[in-house]
């Protein structure tokens, strides 16, 4: 028997309508995203056997792929929050080199902005109470309060300042400007940050990740329906995941992120180091994610995250590592699991497809790598894809 070992690349990507799309479903978001994906890839629906979605319907992905009018024979369902896209990444290009599919189709939407000011749901955030959670709900301990303490024992160990956290908003929020579709696009300072109100100490409210409608679509294909392509590929170099821990008594470090593994066995399955990365996309639903997963991802040593971000090193203009070149869940758009936006973005950044926002290398290059990062829960899981052209 002949062993199948075929290369993966990302064929389409698209996102839907975001930001405040109050007449839409998730459903329907759903379905824009996916169709603008194969639109996208120029390939047909009939060539899609495997699907992969969380976080919609009782039975996701089954609810989602009937809507969708598929019958994959390969599904992935895989939830692990903000990290879930990064994962299922892996695990479809995993299948996909191994001949179990041909083109995997990711896809979210969600409607949590227009849900919350329709009454459709409270902002609160629950994961319940049940299993090692029912010793931390008791006491208040909210998603963003364990963000918050993990920001605080960051701060405590290395010496971080909060106008360095302050500084990951800022540049998020310059790097907007020059997206059309970002949500906020109007520059801030350090000083309009810190000034802000308090969520959760030391987090004001533009440390916190904006609350938006919207929904994106990967399509990744074997290597031998890339010819039929509208669009040139984009390679899946090498993944990895890791999962740390459910409840914060068993993190043991909570200046360590999970991607520090997921980090490290995405680039050397990719055969490349973080100094060769031109650029990245970073899950963000607070400022201090985006810098312990730079330290965590090797971009800088452990500790000196604070110092990494100051100077404009993440802007798209002039920044020695451009980070989240949209604007990220600070400023462009955040609703909910974000991760598959992270792979949308780095993806038109390869393909030189970012309008005002592209990324360039030396002598005016299109960027030849990037990496997406998604985190999950509370630090509780990671994701890691290096992309190449």
């Amino acid at each position: 028997m002949t062993r199948v070992r075929r290369n993966v690349a990302v064929a389409g990507v698209a996102l839907s309508d975001c930001g405040r799309v109050p007449d839409a479903t998730p459903y329907a978001l759903h379905a824009q995203a996916a169709r603008r994906a194969l639109a996208d890839a120029g390939l047909d629906r009939s060539l899609v056997d495997g699907f992969a979605s969380a976080g919609l319907g009782t039975l996701a992905p089954v609810e989602v792929a009937e809507y969708l009018g598929l019958r994959p024979t390969w599904v992935d369902s895989t939830s692990v929050g903000g990290s879930t896209w990064e994962v299922m990444a892996a695990h479809a290009a995993d299948a996909i080199a191994a001949g179990r599919a041909r083109a995997v189709l990711l896809v979210y939407g969600s409607t949590a902005r227009s849900d919350i000011k329709s009454g459709r749901r409270t902002g609160e955030l629950s994961f319940g109470t049940r299993g090692p959670l029912q010793f931390e709900a008791p006491y208040g301990h909210t998603l963003i309060a364990k963000y918050a303490m993990a920001a605080r024992r960051h701060m405590i160990e290395y010496g971080t300042t909060i106008e360095q956290l302050a500084e990951v908003a800022v540049q998020a929020r310059a790097n907007a400007a020059l997206n059309p579709e970002a949500m906020f696009r109007a520059p801030v300072t350090v000083d309009e940050v810190l000034a802000g109100p308090l969520i959760a100490d030391p987090f004001t409210k533009l440390h916190c990740c904006v609350r938006s409608d919207g929904g994106a679509a990967v399509l990744l294909a074997a290597e031998e329906l890339v010819r039929d392509c509208r669009t040139a590929p984009v390679w899946v170099l090498g993944t990895g995941e890791h999962v740390s821990h459910a409840a914060m008594s068993e993190w043991p470090d909570f200046t360590v992120s999970p991607a520090a593994v997921s980090g490290r066995l995405a680039f050397e399955r990719a055969g490349v180091r973080p100094a060769e990365i031109d650029l990245a996309e970073i899950y963000d639903a607070f400022t201090y994610m985006t810098l312990v997963t730079l330290e965590d991802l090797g971009f800088c040593a452990k500790g000196e995250g604070g110092a990494f971000v100051e100077k404009g090193r993440l802007l798209v203009r002039g920044g020695e590592l451009p980070v989240n070149t949209d604007g990220g869940g600070l400023s462009a758009q955040h609703p909910g699991m974000r991760g598959l936006f992270l792979l949308v973005e780095a993806v038109r950044q390869l393909r030189g497809e970012a309008g005002a926002r592209q990324v360039r290398r030396a002598g005016g290059q299109l960027p030849a790598l990037a990496v997406a990062s998604g985190t999950g829960g509370w630090f509780c899981s990671s994701g890691t894809v290096v992309l190449g052209r």
